[in-house]
């Protein structure tokens, strides 16, 4: 049987740029050479393309943007060619892509831009499309959408760029400190600050705008924070449940890719009712987002046991050690079954 071509994408102009760099080393280390061809295409932080043919090993220590190994590159949206433009030496080279695979965490990767240039080029995608990538990058969109379907999520209030501050004041003191303020549209926990009373207000609503022209006032939920892996598109397999430990403070950017004081504990710690009540609403919301290959569905369970939705990640971070693959590995799909089960459910007929 003939290779199929997997277009990867890695890195992006986004601020988890460097988180993409590990991802992709690890898909392109686990994908099943077997099968498939993985052409490489690296975006760079300013949001340059380039055709990488390096080593692997090179994106993940961010030393893969070498003229000697990159040429300048784009997916075409024309449908006559369907794949990667190149301009090499010898004028425009073509590569014909049976399936694009981005790992690009957070803006213009994760929210719908690079999906819907994919679909634009009739290039099928490995995980979810235009519509749920967009969606779940909105906290504000997924939180409204969600509570309509009768799904708990926390109190909160979304404001934009130019809103007053004595009225986010205002609305803090309503929700209750402490209260989180994030960038609407951002992940990785970037520009998210716990605000105790008014005065690191101020402080917190400039470090979330540094990512996003709106903002969300989030009242802090007392509890903790369990994650839920979901693989497939018609027929659902639902990893176990992570928890997260915290000691101090919230899971923040450092405490996420560090693990200095917080623990995730797989599965859960919580009773098999309660582990089936998370599963069943992280289902119910990857449908209802029309979610399409994978994703990781955050909650938070009150002090009462109450479900509260949080987020959805529609890449979320994929190496090895990544809590995706941590919750798959404990349902018994370890790393390399899971990325070429994604890819196969991308090329099947």
């Amino acid at each position: 049987m003939k290779k199929k071509n997997i277009a990867i994408l890695f890195g992006g102009a986004s601020a988890e740029y460097l988180i993409s760099l590990q991802s992709a080393y690890a898909v392109i280390t686990h994908l099943d050479t077997d099968k498939y061809v993985p052409v490489l295409v690296g975006v760079t932080k300013q949001g340059h393309w380039f055709h990488y043919r390096g080593d692997a090993e090179d994106i993940l220590s961010d030393t893969w943007c070498d003229p000697k190994y990159c040429v300048q590159a784009f997916i075409s949206p024309c449908r006559k060619n369907t794949g990667l433009v190149e301009f090499d030496t010898d004028g425009p080279n073509f590569t014909k892509l049976d399936a694009a695979f981005p790992i690009m965490h957070g803006s213009f990767g994760e929210d719908g831009t690079v999906q819907g240039l994919l679909e634009l080029a009739g290039i099928r995608i490995v995980g979810c499309g235009t519509l749920a990538s967009a969606i779940c990058m909105d906290k504000d969109v997924a939180h409204k959408l969600a509570a309509r379907e009768g799904i708990a999520v926390p109190p909160s209030m979304t404001f934009a760029r130019k809103a007053d501050l004595g009225e986010i004041k205002a609305t803090a003191e309503a929700l209750g400190y402490p209260v989180f303020v994030k960038p609407v549209k951002a992940g990785s926990s970037f520009g998210i600050s716990k605000v105790v009373d008014f005065s690191s207000l101020p402080v917190a609503v400039e470090e979330a705008l540094k990512y996003d022209t709106r903002i969300i006032l989030e009242k802090e939920i007392e509890g903790f924070e369990v994650g839920c892996a979901v693989l497939g598109n018609d027929e659902l397999t639902v990893g176990e449940l992570d928890e997260v430990e915290l000691k101090r403070g919230f899971f923040d950017y450092r405490e996420k890719y560090n693990l200095i004081t917080a623990k995730i504990h797989v599965p859960a710690r919580i009773s098999a009712e309660k582990a089936s009540e998370v599963k069943q609403i992280a289902s119910k919301l990857y449908r209802l987002f029309r979610c399409s290959g994978f994703a990781r569905i955050d909650f938070f369970v009150d002090l009462n046991g109450k479900i509260l939705f949080n987020e959805v990640n529609t890449i979320p971070g994929f190496t090895t050690h990544s809590r995706y693959p941590a919750m798959m590995k404990s349902a018994g799909l370890d790393f390399g079954t899971v990325v070429n089960k994604l890819i196969e459910m991308a090329v099947a007929p």
